[in-house]
């Protein structure tokens, strides 16, 4: 066994000491079932990391894709995890939070980069008197394209990774969908069969059925080539396969479901926004929690290609996180330890800005109060973003502070962001004061590390 992995699993408690294995937005966390089985003290030296309650957030700043694919292949955490656990709901939502995570972490600093840099383009061409067809207009839409329009090749190729295919392979795939000899409508048939035209630019859906389909081809192709013909034959085979299959069937499929969804989704919305948008913004913590939030991705891209906006999963995220912020800041403040205050402050900040992850595992979760205060932010700003229809025009990641020109519409209209901005206001305010308030009521407020001030 490796030996960088050989150290984790010593350090967490052996194998079977290991409930869970996930990719964060910053390395790895790890599930344990008994806590006297972790050597704290070997954490300590061999790692940088964190405690979220039975959870262990090991950092890595490099190579943390592919340390976590290793220690998936080497613990053959698949066929382990199907003995530990029993196949009930919790085991497939946790299932499908494992596989979704590692396929859209590691694309959020392209949404992040894309939608910020259209934002700020919309903003130069609609106030500052920067042409449209000038250069640095199109070299800020070129990014933008990179950045979003390019996502059937990032999906293609992360889908691709983790069911431990060859990238390169996914990422072919999602080319050939975005390429311009398909989207010019140069092959409209294939032997007489029509090939639909369907634009895939920023598509999700598509391109991960196509890969599913490769991956089993690939495993089917694999037991009957000769060794010496593999190297060659079977990608030509799968290749050949799978092409006229997505083009001709899985990828018109997986973009009409993909419509079905993001108008089910603004129906809902339209229909019973006054009371589904704070539920679903109270909620969206424990979404992050379980990996679905990488899910809604494709919900806001096809929201903005359908109907020019996202008045939906944006503004969960933006509200969510902003409280989460509020609520980690309350906690700061009710420390008496500096250092923990400092990280926690630094916490809440981090959160107001849309990364929410160190505030919520770090702080949040293990304090019922913090988290009450939390849901009682969201549904109130929640409920006010819902009643003036506040929507964002661009897609990216981590909705927050820093993310407000995402609601500069299109044609350079400040309105929404003047919503943003006091319903971010009327989160901050509730979910600190309902937190402090929460905790100064409760006798368990603080931790007994923070008594003791360690």
């Amino acid at each position: 066994m490796n030996e960088y992995i050989n150290k984790i699993v010593i350090a967490l408690g052996e194998l079977d000491n290991i409930k869970n294995i996930k990719r964060s937005s910053r390395g790895i966390n790890i599930t344990y079932s008994n806590k006297n089985l972790v050597d704290f003290e070997k954490l300590e030296r061999d790692f940088y990391w964190i405690e979220k309650g039975d959870e262990i957030e090991i950092l890595l700043k490099e190579n943390a894709d592919q340390i976590y694919q290793n220690l998936l292949t080497e613990l053959d955490w698949d066929n382990v995890k199907i003995k530990k656990h029993k196949k009930d709901i919790k085991y497939y939502v946790n299932s499908f939070g494992n596989f979704v995570g590692p396929i859209f972490v590691p694309i959020i600093p392209a949404l992040i980069v894309g939608g910020l840099i259209l934002a700020i383009r919309n903003l130069l061409v609609n106030y500052f008197g920067v042409a449209m067809d000038s250069g640095a207009a199109y070299m800020m839409n070129a990014v933008f394209e990179a950045g979003l329009s390019a996502l059937p090749i990032y999906i293609g190729y992360t889908t691709a990774d983790k069911l431990k295919m060859q990238p390169i392979m996914g990422a072919l795939l999602g080319f050939l969908l975005i390429g311009s000899t398909y989207t010019s409508g140069n092959i409209t048939d294939l032997f007489g069969i029509i090939v639909p035209q369907v634009n895939y630019s920023s598509s999700i859906v598509p391109v991960i059925l196509g890969v599913f389909l490769m991956y089993y081809l690939d495993k089917g192709f694999d037991r009957i080539i000769p060794k010496s013909l593999k190297f060659f034959l079977k990608p030509l085979l799968v290749i050949m396969v799978t092409v006229p299959m997505t083009l001709i069937i899985l990828g018109p499929i997986g973009n009409t479901l993909s419509g079905y969804v993001a108008t089910g989704i603004l129906w809902v919305n339209d229909s019973f926004g006054f009371i589904a948008q704070p539920i679903l913004c109270m909620i969206y913590p424990y979404m992050v929690m379980l990996g679905l939030d990488k899910a809604l991705s494709p919900i806001g891209i096809q929201l903005i290609a359908e109907v020019g906006y996202n008045p939906v999963t944006s503004i969960m995220g933006f509200v969510s996180n902003i409280c989460i912020g509020a609520s980690t800041l309350a906690i700061a403040r009710s420390m008496k330890d500096p250092e923990k205050r400092g990280m926690n402050n630094s916490f809440g900040i981090t959160a107001l800005c849309g990364v929410t992850e160190p505030a919520f595992y770090g702080c949040l979760l293990l304090r019922p109060e913090a988290l009450k205060g939390t849901a009682i932010g969201a549904g109130i700003a929640g409920l006010f973003a819902s009643i003036f229809g506040l929507r964002t025009f661009v897609q990216g990641g981590c909705p927050g502070l820093l993310t407000l020109i995402f609601f500069i519409d299109n044609n350079g209209g400040f309105y929404y962001v003047m919503i943003a901005l006091i319903t971010a206001a009327i989160a901050i305010v509730i979910s600190y004061i309902a937190t402090a308030v929460l905790i100064k009521k409760s006798k368990k407020n603080i931790s007994i590390q923070d008594i003791k001030g360690e």
